[in-house]
């Protein structure tokens, strides 16, 4: 890429130089012929003065031969005698370095020739074009002509182009020498980012998932040196979270294993009678294990978006109430107040107007997850308020208890796979650690949220908002 860039400011820079060089050759050599032409070295200028001084005293051209000094030309007064109001000096038209002059009327018939002492024909459009006008009053009554002579010596006017020329070239090189200098430098710092870059990409690709580039301003390679850091943090933690869920799913599965085989060792070696009460502890932790196995199939299956919902129009108050009958014998056991607020008056029905294209079955583990979270966390003698409320185009379901909250550091963490906030519970009170996880992602699979807080009454409030019909 470097070099494609020095080569394109390369390019850039001579297709520029030549093309003020080649420019200004055209525009000079125009411009020396024009002022050649026009006897800007011969002092035609001059008489054209005296030709319109001579017009604007006779009214005419007539007797102009007679009062002009062109070799051959001169009559009547001839050398020497100034026209009236002229003050034209001897030998000047003659004597102009050799040029050929010729005078023309306004309609171009030619009425002096400097080298023809009868002078005939009339100027051509290009010639009227290249000679000086003589003008009196804003009018145009004549043209001279001025050719040969200085005014078109080639030598000369080579001479004078091929210095212009060489001028031009010198220029166009020192301009283009100091414009290569800059786009060197401009090349070597817009391709350190890029090389920075490419060194940081290589060794990501190598598995170093540390590197990281420095980003400095708000330009592209800014962004794109951003995306890169960005997609290195995602990366990196994607390896710990996968690092971290197989270590621990292998600490999941080790304890039920090790008491099924600590339990079958000693049914075999005699130590437990072969009784159904034996085996109880066995079959317990088979059914452990095949809930957690369960659970991560199902999550992968929603990280994946591969879950099949089998949505209908679902009355989401009747289903909440539903679930709340449910769990109200295991509250009642744990000495915990269970109560659904859902706006309606004491003694309606549900409130059939909540309806919302669901799988009844997936939201109904959603609202299992949190309602065994509460019963888990809320105190005996405690609190479960489950709210049921619309909120524009939503509704919210929340569901808080009046435990003590989720602590601070570990509320960014209570959706991860396998994370517990009290670390010292047991994995039979605590669960598998992947309820609120699964939760989370059956919620978005409905187009929804799932939120975690800390109420300001105290305890934690889990809300799920779900689209409307």
């Amino acid at each position: 890429m470097r070099l494609r860039l020095i080569l394109s400011f390369v390019l850039i820079v001579l297709v520029s130089v030549t093309s003020v060089v080649l420019i200004a050759r055209s525009n000079t050599s125009t411009e020396v012929r024009s002022f050649m032409f026009h006897g800007g070295m011969t002092g035609s200028d001059s008489l054209v003065q005296l030709l319109q001084n001579y017009y604007q005293s006779q009214g005419s051209w007539a007797g102009v031969a007679d009062q002009l000094d062109f070799p051959g030309v001169g009559r009547g007064r001839g050398y020497g005698n100034p026209p009236p109001g002229g003050g034209m000096m001897p030998g000047m038209m003659g004597g102009m370095l050799g040029q050929r002059l010729r005078l023309a009327d306004a309609g171009g018939n030619v009425l002096l020739d400097s080298q023809n002492q009868l002078p005939a024909g009339k100027l051509s459009y290009a010639e009227k074009k290249g000679a000086l006008p003589v003008e009196v009053d804003g009018q145009v009554v004549g043209y001279l002509l001025a050719e040969g002579g200085v005014g078109a010596n080639q030598v000369a006017e080579r001479f004078l182009l091929n210095r212009l020329s060489t001028a031009a070239i010198t220029a166009g090189l020192i301009a283009g020498g100091l414009a290569l200098l800059l786009a060197l430098f401009l090349t070597y710092s817009l391709m350190r980012p890029v090389r920075d870059l490419t060194r940081a990409a290589r060794r990501l690709g190598a598995g170093d998932l540390a590197q990281r580039v420095q980003v400095k301003g708000h330009d592209d390679l800014a962004v794109l040196g951003g995306a890169f850091n960005h997609m290195a943090d995602s990366l990196q933690q994607a390896q710990d979270s996968r690092r971290s869920m197989t270590a621990d799913i292998a600490h999941e599965l080790r304890n039920p294993l090790a008491v099924q085989r600590a339990n079958l060792e000693a049914l075999q070696d005699g130590v437990f009678p072969l009784t159904p009460q034996a085996l109880e502890p066995v079959l317990e932790q088979n059914l452990l294990l095949t809930r957690l196995v369960d659970d991560l199939r199902t999550l992968a299956l929603a990280e994946t978006g591969q879950l099949k919902l089998e949505r209908q129009p679902t009355n989401l108050a009747a289903l909440v109430e539903r679930l709340v009958e449910r769990f109200k014998p295991q509250a009642a056991q744990r000495q915990v107040t269970l109560s659904l607020e859902n706006g309606r008056s004491s003694g309606a029905g549900p409130d059939t107007s909540i309806l919302v294209d669901l799988d009844p079955m997936r939201v109904e583990q959603i609202l299992n997850n949190l309602l065994s979270n509460a019963l888990r966390f809320a105190p005996q003698a405690g609190e479960i308020l489950i709210g049921l409320a619309r909120t524009g185009a939503q509704v919210q379901v929340s569901v808080r208890d009046s435990g003590p909250g989720i602590p601070a550091e570990a509320l960014p963490h209570v959706f991860e796979r396998f994370y517990r906030a009290d670390r010292s519970r047991s994995r039979s009170e605590g669960g598998t650690g992947l309820g609120l996880a699964i939760a989370l992602h059956l919620a978005e699979a409905h187009g929804g949220t799932l939120v975690a807080a800390n109420s300001p009454q105290g305890g934690a409030v889990f809300t799920l908002s779900l689209p409307l019909l």
